[in-house]
């Protein structure tokens, strides 16, 4: 199940670097995020679902290459993201 547009401004609002900001990879990350706690919650419950869980694999990806850039580019943002979202770093 998606998330409703106010869930997702709330998300933007929270992670975005200046006020129309929303494509930033902080802002992209938090949205992956949030949809990757989802698609990971809807998998416990239907185990099968294969589909779906190829649709996780390639958000996992993508957020992966996304904090790979920001690690690149801004280390400081990469900390502090990981950090607030409490994903494990390598």
């Amino acid at each position: 199940m998606a998330f409703t547009k106010e869930e997702k401004n709330q998300l933007i609002g929270e992670y975005h670097r200046h006020e129309n900001d929303t494509g930033s990879p902080e802002v992209q990350v938090a949205i992956l995020s949030r949809r990757i706690g989802q698609l990971t919650d809807h998998l416990r419950l239907h185990k099968h679902d294969e589909s779906s869980r190829r649709g996780l694999l390639k958000l996992v990806g993508r957020r992966r290459k996304l904090l790979t850039y920001l690690k690149r580019k801004d280390a400081a943002s990469y900390l502090a993201i990981t950090e607030s979202l409490n994903i494990r770093r390598k």
